[in-house]
């Protein structure tokens, strides 16, 4: 057998280059503070980002990653219509082996059937159809995708609803999948953020599905967990995207999808599990920044702290939606955030001056409250320090990371991907556990 030398990629919603940095690493002689270590041989070849509703003002995210990968890196428009133009031959788009991007959860129900010849068709504007669209026509080897944990629940009416449209989508194109809900901390990494990670293999040999699940998958050996007692099941997907867009989730309160799970040929093995990690914990505190280094607009001035607490009391709260009267409740939140855990989740609302509940405000070495600067949000996502300073605003500089990942997930999945791959053999036996 030939030897790899190389794993193509292709990145969609690329943000500021989170999966990228994370499998293909930085080496640049200009940044060497940047410097990080591959996954492995992955070669990034294509990217796509393009935030609606296309203003320039609102490219900050696309103008950072070609800062960083260089001009020409990154394709700056709506990927819907460049699938469009992919498709009439008005433009190319590369080959590549493996698809990753992290994409919004949105409502997938599939709009109308088509013929057979012409597959499934999706609701416009919903971003899941033009990674399909995209494995339909490149039909990589590999996929690596990232969303909100709600995903595996979504819709609330129809619980599980949407993500078995996507499980079956990809089966339909010959993928077997795993996914896990990782949140990162658990990890010894220095944020709460749960996510969910979806990695699928393209005409995979048939797995044992269990051992896949807790051992020897790609994301088990980059993650290990081991399974909670009873919390287990079995279920096939029946009928295609279409049919399960109509049928699937009518009448459940839960969804059948737990943290863990595989599918292969249609057939879902899903189970809740929890993390097996005695390595180091980084913590908040571990990356703040000295006071000597926050710019004075970032300290919360004193007649304003009681408003900023105010907001992480608890509270009860009664709403009205659609005509019916409910009780909205809140739990007290820790105040200041402490040094000495990780950060709650980075959400993109972080910037600004103004009070918020969910924004983090921390005692800094001066004593002083302050709220997290740019170059702090950079490190709780694992990028380098200053990674997002390219002349964007604060408040945007907040916003590319509350849309980030945590850099290094895919990191440790990419390396995981190689030593699985047959034609790695050689690849990642002298890289560090």
């Amino acid at each position: 057998m030939a030897q790899q030398k190389e794993i193509t990629v292709a990145e969609l919603f690329a943000g500021v280059g989170g999966f990228r940095l994370g499998l293909e690493g930085y080496s640049d002689p200009a940044h060497p503070e940047f410097a990080r270590e591959a996954a492995g041989p992955f070669r990034t070849v294509w990217a796509n980002q393009w935030e609606p509703p296309g203003t320039e003002a609102r490219q900050f995210a696309w103008r950072c990653y070609e800062e960083r990968f260089g001009e020409g890196s990154c394709v700056n428009e709506d990927i819907n219509l460049v699938l469009d133009e992919y498709e009439a031959g008005q433009r190319e788009i590369p080959g590549f082996e493996m698809l990753v991007g992290g994409f919004p959860c949105q409502d997938y129900s599939v709009a109308k059937p088509l013929p057979k010849a012409g597959g499934i068709e999706g609701k416009k504007g919903v971003l899941w159809w033009d990674i399909y669209r995209l494995l339909k026509l490149k039909k990589p080897r590999y996929l690596l995708l990232e969303n909100v944990d709600r995903l595996l629940k979504s819709p609330a009416s129809r619980r599980g609803r949407d993500f078995a449209i996507m499980l079956s989508c990809l089966n339909e194109l010959g993928y077997s999948v795993e996914w896990r809900v990782i949140n990162a901390a658990e990890y010894g990494m220095p944020q709460k953020r749960r996510r969910v990670y979806i990695f699928g293999v393209r005409d995979a040999e048939r797995w044992d599905m269990r051992k896949r699940l807790l051992e020897d998958g790609v994301i088990a050996r980059a993650f290990p967990v081991q399974p909670e007692v009873t919390r287990e099941s079995n279920f096939a997907l029946e009928g295609d995207a279409f049919e399960l867009s109509q049928t699937f989730g009518v009448g459940l309160k839960v969804s059948p999808f737990q943290g863990s799970g595989i599918m292969q040929k249609g057939k879902v093995l899903t189970a809740k599990t929890v993390p097996v990690y005695d390595g180091e914990f980084q913590t908040l505190g571990d990356l703040a920044v000295p006071d000597s280094e926050v710019p004075e607009a970032f300290f919360i001035p004193k007649e304003k702290l009681a408003a900023w607490k105010d907001q992480r009391a608890a509270k009860k709260i009664e709403r009205k939606k659609n005509g019916f009267t409910y009780l909205y409740s809140e739990g007290a939140m820790t105040w200041p955030d402490p040094l000495d855990r990780p950060a709650r989740t980075i959400l993109t609302g972080e910037g600004g001056a103004g009070a918020s509940r969910m924004k983090h405000a921390i005692k800094g070495d001066s004593g002083r409250i302050r709220r997290l600067v740019p170059d702090e949000l950079d490190q709780i996502q694992m990028f380098p320090k200053g990674w997002t300073d390219t002349g964007m605003t604060d408040s945007h500089r907040a916003f590319c990371m509350g849309n980030a990942l945590v850099v290094e997930i895919p990191h440790r999945i990419g390396r995981r991907i190689v030593e699985s791959d047959p034609r790695f053999e050689y690849a990642v036996v002298s890289l560090p556990e």
